[in-house]
């Protein structure tokens, strides 16, 4: 039987739009280059394989017509992103921060490559950086030192190395272009991914589950995860990579060559499956394999479980590679199965049941041997056919009603169950196996009835009367919540057969035990400790919280796929259930209850909405307002478990702002599945959810003070703010005042709700000024608040300037009427402020130092004198990195507005130019008067030059160029100060002059084409004047180099650099002359000046000569490439 979308059209309904790609011809024997598997082939196809050299050598456009394969994209994302994510999770835990560094560099590259729309340089640049990633994992992980073996060391490198180039291959399958360009490889690539995945992936899942459990179990381990992929990848399935044409496949069959999977991968991986785990246990523990009965059974239930499971998936068309013939497989899976199921009944006895549970086995030997494989066999016997549909016909359901009873009577003398009360199991069997055949609903009341009678009479037989205490709670309590949820657990499968209008008792079934089930859990988990007359031992493992989390909700999307319940029961079943994972990272008693209600805050838009139509917004605006309130309310009343976790991260306790900016940006986010799912269209929408997040992130990144009203309504709080742990381990700090982060803060976010239009600056003046006015002030005050505390007459000029550059750059980006006139004087005064505030400062400072001294001076006034001096000279630092920054700000923004108004009139021009050229096609459908406006609006249009934007704003190119010039002289002041004069830094500053603008004053031959001039003429004036100043510096110290040193004069040391410093000038001179004209020239010229260059890298004694040689060198080079491209783009163009 083949899973559904691999059964014939007379099976299923629906075939997928997505086809599949044949598979290679070593796959398959029956079809082949010479055999089409379509016997009703159209005229235009050909198969794969048919076409031989020729069909291979075509270009792609014309063999995408002719092939089979279809351009679709890969529809497997999500099946191999359950082994793949986890995968790369591991490796870079493993490889440490120096692979995540190079991942994400190379992920940066590539993103910016596909930004540019190079493709090809974007894929390349993403296997580089995965390759590179790779070369770092092998020197950076401790692969070695874990293992402790060489051959283990090189079979895991060997593994992770493979699992990398996995995850190449799936990321290669994302680039639409290969697809398109390359069908065949991609055919390729998806099955080279479905036949490694699962034998590299369960190895790795094994790996880190050992290392987190041990070694003990690692062969069960892998087993498990063996079955899961073999599940998820093995099963046959349909390429992506086929047209929609190739679906309807004669007779409704799918041909073997359409398969992802040949025979060979098949057979690998069922060997893998069946055999791998057996032979990892025997290698791992041949000295040990004999020596007990238990030992001896692990070797059987590692072969026969898998090898069970086989037959099970081969329902699902997993043995499709051995025959198609299903009265074989039948056969095949009722021979095999029935001997693997008694080895394995036999070996779970042995292993399990008489070794962990042999206290509850109430007959003597050896009848408690039969009675237990009576038991254990005849259930799985009778689960066995059931689940294989054998039970179908009158004689099959007696035999089935009559295992049922036995079986059922046996467990219950095996677990003591009174004789007298025999007939109760018995009949409780009974009905059970009639609901299997008959699909009675009374003859499973009486089940759940007798069988709810039978788990009370075992619990109160077996642990009634003990004096335990579990998780917090009596012994007593504990068994009465377990017979409940057995109880209810019974109950659902009678309940979820009823009709429609009774599905609510299935729900409330569910949520009830849901919540009963994770009330036992959170206690189990946070109270592990069993106490018993001292006895101490934790006994609920964090293993179960996963499996019975994942088992509810694979119970839950069955339900919901079968209609059995509705999608307000699937949400809160799955909050619920998802609730419970939290438990993992938190030891806390609430997270569980906190978790489920932010899940259930959250979840709505996601799981409620989902179903409704998508032309416009699911949520109606009062709803979305409900459920973002929901949020925040959700929010503040889990603020403690918010507490907690921020201390358990910090490892201590947080502060006020971030507390509350972390409950700020959770709203925020949890909001965000609101306004990107439901309100996608409406603008408002979306600007105030990235103020509420902005809002947040600024009180966790700034944690300005805010007055204990706001969060300590809180024990718990409260509790460990008063904590006198800090105080007596670090004393009393003096705390720096945090107040002026509120106007950072203030000012952000005013700045962020101009952006986004929520004040609208852009439509009233007034208001624009006063936003202007506030951002400034805020601003200025923050900055002399937090950076010139100590000097109270800057506050006033400090605050003016800022006001000043607000105003500036708000009115240049949305300009008023009269905001031409204004604006230049305005930039006026911010640069008379500017020496003006740096010399008062420190004016300032010396005299109300030096004020009324006598002409005694002791030591300490000496010091208080020195201190004065360096405060200055930082207060100094600091004001020119304001003031550098100010211009910096204004260059920008004039430069976005200079190349936005270019921009506008190119386009302008061209929809001109567009509208003339289409006059003559549209005449006749353009009627006389817009023709005619048309026309006179042609002759009015204002040329585009230099004039007309001198006419419109000529101050703003002079004020850009006076901005960039101080900004950059600005910076390498800063430069002289902060690094001493650092020669790589003009590297860093001559990028400054790429702002600067034509205008008709200082720059009128200055263009677009000569953009890059200013950097580099920048770049080698500063190195030649560094060096004539190093060289006059070492002659005037007597620092002359070898000269000085065997005894020479100074002026050879001089003589020497300065000949070798002229020596680089004509490669700096013919570079910057080419930069600034872009005129081809002779190639041999900037060749011939590469051997100029030579002596300065090699015999000067200063290393800003060197570089000088260097980029000359580097100079030349690059003109001659660029020429040599000019060339031949000439060439091309003629």
């Amino acid at each position: 039987m083949l899973p559904p979308e691999l059964q014939s059209r007379a099976f299923r309904p629906y075939i997928s739009s997505s086809a599949s790609a044949p598979s290679f011809a070593t796959t398959s024997s029956s079809y082949n280059g010479d055999q089409n598997p379509n016997p009703n082939p159209s005229p235009t196809s050909s198969s794969y394989y048919g076409g031989g050299a020729a069909s291979r050598s075509r270009r792609a456009s014309s063999s995408m017509k002719n092939s089979r394969l279809s351009p679709s994209s890969f529809i497997h994302n999500a099946r191999m992103a359950v082994a793949l994510v986890p995968i790369a999770a591991f490796l870079l835990d493993h490889g440490g921060t120096p692979v995540v560094a190079t991942i994400i560099v190379g992920l940066m590259i590539a993103y910016i490559l596909d930004s540019l729309n190079f493709k090809s340089g974007s894929f390349f640049a993403v296997w580089f950086s995965l390759i590179a990633a790779q070369i770092t994992f092998f020197f950076s992980s401790s692969l070695y030192y874990t293992f402790n073996f060489m051959l283990l060391t090189l079979l895991a490198a060997f593994t992770c190395a493979l699992a990398n180039f996995l995850i190449g291959v799936w990321v290669s399958l994302q680039f639409k272009w290969i697809l398109i360009e390359y069908p065949t490889i991609v055919v390729a690539l998806e099955r080279l991914l479905f036949a490694c995945v699962p034998i590299i992936a369960s190895a790795l899942f094994a790996w880190a589950t050992v290392s987190a459990v041990g070694m003990i179990n690692a062969a069960y381990y892998l087993m498990v995860f063996n079955c899961i992929f073999y599940w998820l990848y093995s099963i046959p399935r349909v390429s992506s990579f086929k047209l929609k044409q190739e679906v309807s496949y004669h007779g409704g069959e799918v041909p073997e060559d359409s398969f992802i999977l040949g025979h060979l991968e098949s057979c690998v991986h069922t060997l893998n499956l069946v055999f791998i785990p057996l032979l990892f246990h025997i290698a791992s523990h041949y000295l040990i394999i004999f020596s007990s009965s238990a030992n001896v059974c692990d070797l059987f239930l590692l072969f026969f479980v898998p090898f069970l499971f086989q037959l099970y998936a081969s329902t699902r068309g997993a043995l499709w590679w051995v025959t198609k013939n299903e009265n074989q497989l039948q056969s095949i899976r009722f021979v095999n199965g029935a001997l693997a199921l008694v080895v394995v009944v036999v070996c779970l006895e042995v292993r399990v049941v008489f070794h962990s549970f042999g206290r509850y086995i109430h007959v003597p030997p050896p009848l408690n041997y039969l009675f237990v494989t009576i038991t254990m066999l005849g259930g799985a016997v009778a689960a066995g056919t059931y689940s294989l549909g054998m039970v179908s016909d009158a004689f099959s359901s007696l035999v089935f009603t009559a295992l049922a009873i036995v079986v059922s009577a046996s467990g219950a003398i095996v677990v003591g169950f009174p004789i007298l009360f025999l007939p109760l199991p018995s009949i409780a069997g009974y009905y059970l196996a009639r609901f299997f055949t008959k699909k009675s609903l009374s003859s499973y009341s009486a089940f759940v009835v007798l069988g709810s009678l039978m788990v009370g009479w075992f619990v109160m037989h077996n642990y009634w009367g003990l004096n335990i205490w579990i998780a917090g709670m009596s012994l007593k309590s504990f068994c009465k919540l377990i017979v409940g949820s057995v109880i209810l657990a019974m109950a659902v499968p009678g309940l979820a057969v009823l009709p429609p209008q009774f599905r609510f008792l299935t729900e409330a079934g569910l949520i009830s035990h849901a919540l009963l089930l994770c009330y036992i859990e959170n206690n189990f988990f946070n109270y592990s400790n069993v106490y018993y007359y001292g006895m101490d031992d934790v006994m609920y493992p964090s293993y179960m919280v996963i499996m019975t989390t994942f088992a509810g909700l694979a119970i839950v999307r069955r339900l919901s796929v079968d209609h059995r319940i509705g999608s307000k029961a699937v949400w809160v079943l799955i909050c619920l259930y998802s609730s419970k994972l939290f438990m993992l990272f938190m030891a806390s008693k609430t997270v569980l209850w906190v978790s489920a209600v932010l899940l259930l805050a959250v979840s709505p838009p996601l799981l409620l909405y989902k179903d409704k139509s998508k032309s416009a917004s699911k949520m109606k605006p009062w709803q979305g307002y409900a459920h973002a309130g929901v949020v925040a309310l959700s929010v503040w009343f889990c603020r403690e478990t918010i507490f907690e976790a921020l201390q358990w991260w910090n490892g201590r306790p947080p502060s006020d702002g971030l507390l509350l900016g972390s409950c700020i940006l959770l709203t925020g986010l949890a909001c965000v599945p609101i306004v990107a799912m439901h309100f996608s269209h409406v603008m408002a929408a979306k600007r105030y959810l990235v103020l509420v997040v902005a809002t947040g992130l600024l009180f966790i990144l700034m944690q300005p003070p805010i007055p204990l009203a706001w969060t300590y309504h809180s024990d718990v709080i409260r509790s460990a703010r008063q904590s006198t742990d800090d105080i007596s381990i670090y004393g009393f700090m003096a705390l720096k005042p945090t107040w002026p982060s509120w106007l950072l803060i203030a000012a952000i976010l005013l700045s962020l709700a101009g952006v986004t239009s929520i004040i609208p600056i852009k439509y009233i003046v007034e208001l624009r000024t006063s936003y202007a006015i506030a951002v400034g002030v805020a601003l200025g005050i923050y900055v002399s608040a937090e950076y010139f505390l100590q000097a109270a007459i800057l506050h006033a000029l400090i605050i003016v300037t800022m006001v000043c550059t607000c105003v500036f750059v708000v009115f240049t980006h949305i300009p008023s009427a009269s905001s031409t006139k204004i604006l230049p004087w305005v930039f006026a005064l911010i640069v008379a402020l500017f020496p003006v505030t740096y010399l008062l400062e420190g004016q300032v400072r010396i005299n109300k130092s030096w004020l009324g001294e006598s002409g005694v001076e002791d030591i300490a006034e000496e010091d208080s004198k020195i201190a004065t001096l360096l405060a200055i000279e930082g207060a100094r630092t600091s004001l020119l990195g304001l003031y550098a920054a100010i211009f910096m700000l204004i260059a920008l923004e004039i430069k976005f507005e200079l190349a936005s108004l270019m921009r506008e009139k190119f386009a302008e021009r061209g929809g001109l130019r567009h509208s003339q050229s289409g006059e003559s096609s549209s005449a006749a459908s353009v009627p006389p008067r817009l023709r005619f406006m048309n026309q006179r609006r042609a002759s009015t249009m204002p040329t585009f030059t230099i004039k007309r934007i001198a006419a419109e704003g000529a101050w703003m190119p002079a004020v850009g160029n006076v901005a960039t010039v101080m900004c950059f002289s600005i910076c390498l002041i800063l430069n002289v100060h902060l690094s001493g004069g650092s020669n790589s830094a003009i590297f860093f500053l001559a990028p400054v002059l790429l702002l600067l603008n034509q205008d008709s004053d200082f720059f009128a031959g200055f263009g677009d084409k000569q953009r890059y001039f200013p950097v580099t003429v920048a770049i080698s004036a500063y190195l030649v004047l560094t060096a004539l100043y190093s060289i006059w510096e070492d002659v005037w110290h007597g620092n002359g180099g070898w000269g000085v040193d065997i005894g020479g004069p100074d002026w050879i040391f001089a003589v020497k650099n300065l000949a070798l410093l002229i020596l680089t000038f004509p490669s700096h001179i013919l570079f910057n002359s080419f930069v600034w004209s872009y005129t081809k020239q002779a190639d041999s010229r900037p060749l011939l000046t590469i051997p100029l260059n030579l002596p300065s890298v090699i015999m000067t004694d200063l290393l800003k000569i060197k570089i000088l040689g260097l980029l000359g060198a580097m100079y030349s080079v690059a003109q001659y490439l660029i020429s040599r491209r000019q060339y031949f783009s000439g060439l091309k163009y003629i």
